[in-house]
């Protein structure tokens, strides 16, 4: 099966807010990067999962006039009462001990690593048994590195080294066995 994911586009917040399962507003280039994606995706797609979070909610309606599946498995991190503040303003007192171990420690109300990365593979060993040619879905950044630590066993620790732009696309050629999955990185 071949499989596209794309990184939702631009939001408006910048990199100093915590916003993994929030709703910001997107960027006011969403409709000329919708125009670039259009260009570089195919469009026989036989199967649409998307994050059910407004950002890839949008991109997937811009992207796709077929049924879109969503699925909360590619929701982004919960970072639970972290939502939406500067990572600033979060307590050294709750983001020293995540901080030391992001992958085990999960934020005040919110998701480890660990349990994202548990439902993030489970979605990914369910999709390969599908019956699929060509899949597309649009997510987030840790979704995209959780898929990644999944089907090359990258530890969870070092998947912060990916670097994931908005936007950006990624096709995986995923198999029945998964010893012969293949990933082609695209921009």
């Amino acid at each position: 099966m071949e499989i596209y994911i794309i990184r939702h586009t631009e939001v408006e917040l910048g990199k100093s807010v915590c916003y993994g399962q929030s709703n910001p507003p997107l960027a006011d280039t969403f409709l000329e990067d919708v125009a670039l994606l259009k260009a570089k995706l195919p469009t026989d797609f036989d199967g649409v999962y998307s994050s059910p979070l407004l950002r890839c909610k949008l991109l997937a309606a811009e992207l796709c006039s077929r049924h879109v599946q969503f699925d909360d498995a590619l929701m982004e991190l919960n970072f639970g009462t972290w939502e939406g503040k500067s990572w600033n303003e979060i307590p050294f007192s709750e983001l020293n001990p995540w901080m030391i171990d992001f992958v085990n420690v999960a934020p005040p109300e919110g998701e480890s690593l660990v349990n994202m990365h548990a439902r993030i593979s489970s979605f990914i060993e369910s999709l390969r048994i599908k019956p699929h040619q060509k899949v597309l879905i649009i997510t987030h950044a840790g979704v995209i590195r959780n898929i990644f630590s999944h089907i090359l066993n990258i530890p969870l620790n070092n998947i912060f080294k990916l670097s994931i732009a908005y936007g950006e696309v990624f096709r995986i050629r995923l198999e029945k066995d998964n010893s012969m999955d293949k990933i082609h990185f695209r921009s």
